[in-house]
This record gives structure tokens, C-alpha cells and sequence, in this order.
């Protein structure tokens, strides 16, 4: 497995691939890294976002740019402990520069009412100086780590989601989905993506085991039919069930190749990607 380099191309390393239950992977989340510089997509479901971070050759002070996907705990949580540790170092000076967290109006909101029950004062006083909490609206487009990033929302029927587009090389784009379905109204998003990142919650062969639908979630076949249609080059399946985790890969590779075309890609916790 190939450890992340920093450098003039992007990379994907991918922290956790789970879902919300799943006890022998971590919950998904990933690092797009280019120019030295990181962004992170969620931080799962506790402090062990650190560990993971640390097996990747990542220092977690070097992640400045975070976003939240939605307020499931499995997403989020994490983060919180991203905020307490920025904060704390920022005030022993072992934490240079501002770091900023993006998120819709019902994650950043949540993120404060924590933030104000658990963190010492001298840490909340950081939040808005250093520590910048960032509402983003559907549609709005920022440049993060020397690139352009659009974020969408995903039409959740289960709790606000956003996804986002990020621009890169020559009209290049690489495409988040959140974790759940795809929505028609993602469509302008999504196609011709290079990359693609969406849940597979299971096989479509055991959906009686998992029951992804009643989850509002989709199957490695619903993902690949998807991709598919929508002219995705490499496709990159998360949020996964671990009952399979040993033979995850070929499992569902054995289904996606039967309705994908492209590349398709099942990682398992800390793989990185070359975004080309």
C-alpha cells in the first residue's frame, strides 16, 4: 500500500470506509491532498479519526480545511475532536496559522452548540478568530487548497446533505455524494465526473441480509448501474457493511463489473488514490 506523498498531484487517502455500525473498519471519511496542503471530508465516529490519520503519514495539524457532509454522528463526531485538539494547541502555541470547517447551516450550527457546552472558554474564544466555522450554501463554489469546489445539496429524505464537485487539471472534476442515493437533481454534478465517490451499503445479492433500502441507502449494483449511465471514468465504492470486510474487494467488484464499464474501486481503510 502506497503511503500519501505530498505533492504536485492530487491525491485520495482514504481514512475509514464504513458505515454508521460497522466495528472492524473505521467510518468512512478521506483526505484530498495537493500542494502540501489538506482537506479532509468528515471524520467519523470518534478520536480514533487520529489513528487513522497517523497510519496515513498525515499530521493531523497539517489538516487546515474540513467538511461535513451531514450531522450523522458516524460523520461527525470526529470532527468535534478535531475542535477541541485545534484549539487546545492553538492556545499551548504548538498550532500554527486558522483552520476552517464547512458545512451547511444545521452541521455548523451544531458544531457551536457543542463546541459552548464542552469547550473551556479560553478554547471557545478561539472559534471565529482562529478556528472558523464556515456556512455554505447549496450551489456556492470557494477555492480550497488551490482548488475550485462547488457544493450541492443532495435532496436528503432523511437529514440535510451536501455533497460537493472539486476542479481539477485540465476541466477535471472529482465528485462527493455524501452517503447517500443519488438524486436527479445532483445530475449537473455528477456526469461525465472522472472520479466518483458513493455508498455501496451492500450487495445487491444480499439486500435481504443488509436491507439498504429501508436505509435509504444503495447496493455495489445500484451504485455501478449509476455510474454507468452517468459516464463516470473511475468509481469509488464506501460507506460499506463489514460482515464481507475480508473478501469485500472481489465480492463487489465480482457484482460492479457486471453493469460498469470504467474503473471500480473497493479500498480498504488508508488505500490512496492518484487523482489523475
Amino acid at each position: 500500500m502506497k503511503k500519501p506523498v505530498q505533492g504536485d498531484i492530487l491525491k485520495l487517502t482514504i481514512l475509514g470506509t464504513g458505515c454508521a455500525s460497522v466495528t472492524d473498519c473505521y467510518n468512512t471519511c478521506f483526505v484530498l491532498s495537493d500542494n502540501g496542503q489538506n482537506f479532509m471530508v468528515d471524520g467519523g465516529g470518534g478520536n480514533t479519526i487520529f489513528k487513522q490519520l497517523k497510519s496515513a503519514g498525515i499530521n493531523w495539524k497539517s489538516i487546515r480545511h474540513i467538511f461535513i457532509t451531514h450531522k450523522h454522528m458516524d460523520h461527525l463526531f470526529g470532527i468535534m475532536w478535531f475542535v477541541r485538539m485545534i484549539c487546545q494547541h492553538i492556545n499551548r502555541n504548538t498550532y500554527e496559522g486558522e483552520a476552517y470547517i464547512y458545512g451547511h447551516d444545521e452541521v455548523i450550527k451544531i458544531i457551536g452548540e457543542i463546541a459552548n457546552l464542552l469547550l473551556l472558554k479560553r478554547e471557545l474564544d478561539l472559534i471565529g478568530d482562529k478556528l472558523h466555522l464556515v456556512t455554505v450554501e447549496d450551489g456556492e463554489e470557494l477555492d480550497i487548497i488551490g482548488h475550485r469546489v462547488r457544493f450541492f445539496d443532495v435532496r436528503s429524505i432523511k437529514t440535510k446533505q451536501f455533497g460537493f464537485t472539486m476542479h481539477y487539471g485540465d476541466g477535471k472534476k472529482l465528485t462527493c455524494c455524501g452517503d447517500e442515493p443519488f438524486h436527479d437533481c445532483e445530475k449537473e454534478y455528477v456526469y461525465g465526473s472522472e472520479w466518483l465517490l458513493h455508498e455501496a451499503f451492500c450487495l445487491y445479492s444480499q439486500a435481504d441480509i443488509f436491507q439498504p433500502y429501508e436505509k435509504n441507502h444503495s447496493t455495489v449494483a445500484d451504485a455501478c448501474k449509476l455510474a454507468e449511465e452517468l459516464k463516470i471514468k473511475n468509481l469509488v465504492l464506501y460507506h460499506t457493511e463489514d460482515k464481507n470486510l475480508s473478501n469485500r474487494k472481489s465480492l463487489y467488484y465480482d457484482e460492479g463489473k457486471k453493469y460498469f464499464s470504467g474503473n471500480l474501486y473497493i479500498p480498504n481503510d488508508l488505500e490512496v488514490f492518484d487523482i489523475l
